[in-house]
């Protein structure tokens, strides 16, 4: 079930509570590059460099009514789910253990315990975190914070509602898909607008599971490769977020991570925006279809900017990692 506009603008409340709007600009260069009018919000402009925030915020609002009695939380994450969690257990006084796969980024890291959240490692990509994560919190009597659930779809619609009001009207938008809060909140707000614009998500080809269980129609689960786009590194869809894909978008985009690179130095190039993989996705999948775009109005999220300096130096320098 997606929210409407009422719900959305009940969460925008919970979140500019704690965080201002975020910018979007139409860049020049990026305006000229694919000859066409091309919009980019900034949610790596936020209190954690990423855009999940928002519906840790709504989620910890949520559960502060549905458990009242909550000891503390337990989350897996790659990063930015789990600074988003980091920072609303914070706010709410609550304790947070995070578990991350090994050789997950140092920064992130470091960042998720700078908001007072407890770091486990465990396990050798997201899915094996987020299991163990999920048996840790059952046998601990401690409150589980899925990767996807209603209230982070809510929390984060709210950057869509953001974008498509302050956009005009846009042709099609291009959303990296990790577990999906984040397209199927820009489905939410689409709808809740009346709006007909096209969503098509973006995957890494490294981490295909979205794009096969699109295609299939049926949950795939593929394994994970990328070295470069950790915020899209699932191996196994969530269903009903993949219910909501498969129901109202138009498309999935697989872009490499020699792709992603490229996307992440012309960011920086371009704006002089430090774009994390996950966050130059959508604008590597704009130039792979750049063709199909000329004329239109078009919408790329920087979805986050939380990249290792010495992974950043090496792309920027002409090496993906």
């Amino acid at each position: 079930m997606l929210p409407d506009r009422n719900a959305i603008e009940d969460a925008a409340r919970i979140v500019y509570a704690a965080m201002p709007a975020t910018p979007q600009y139409a860049w020049p260069q990026l305006c000229e590059l694919l000859r066409a009018e091309v919009w980019v919000k900034h949610e790596n402009h936020q209190p954690v460099g990423a855009f999940k925030v928002r519906g840790g915020l709504v989620y910890f609002d949520g559960l502060k009514r549905r458990a009242s009695d909550c000891r503390g939380v337990v989350a897996a994450t790659r990063g930015n789910h789990g600074q988003s969690i980091g920072f609303a257990a914070r706010r709410h006084g609550l304790a947070a253990m995070i578990f991350v796969p090994h050789g997950n980024s140092r920064e992130k890291n470091a960042a998720m315990r700078a908001l007072g959240a407890t770091l486990i490692e465990h396990g050798d990509d997201f899915q094996a975190a987020r299991e163990e994560a999920d048996r840790y919190a059952r046998a601990h009597g401690l409150h589980y914070v899925p990767s996807y659930h209603a209230d982070l779809v809510r929390g984060v619609a709210t950057y869509w509602m953001e974008f498509f009001g302050a956009a005009p009207k846009l042709d099609v938008v291009y959303v990296p898909v990790g577990q999906g809060s984040g397209i199927n909140a820009c489905v939410a707000a689409r709808n809740a607008l009346g709006l007909r614009t096209r969503i098509v998500g973006v995957v890494s080809a490294h981490a295909p599971c979205y794009a096969l269980s699109f295609a299939a129609r049926r949950p795939i689960e593929a394994p994970v490769t990328t070295r470069l786009a950790d915020g899209l590194a699932c191996r196994v869809p969530d269903p009903e977020s993949l219910d909501i894909i498969l129901a109202h978008v138009d498309g999935i985009v697989q872009v490499t991570d020699a792709e992603v690179a490229d996307a992440m130095r012309l960011l920086f190039t371009t704006t002089h925006n430090t774009a994390e993989g996950a966050g130059a996705a959508a604008l590597a999948a704009a130039l792979q279809q750049r063709e199909s775009l000329a004329g239109r109005k078009v919408g790329l999220t920087l979805t986050g900017g939380n990249v290792d300096a010495d992974v950043f130096a090496r792309v920027l320098a002409g090496a993906e990692t």
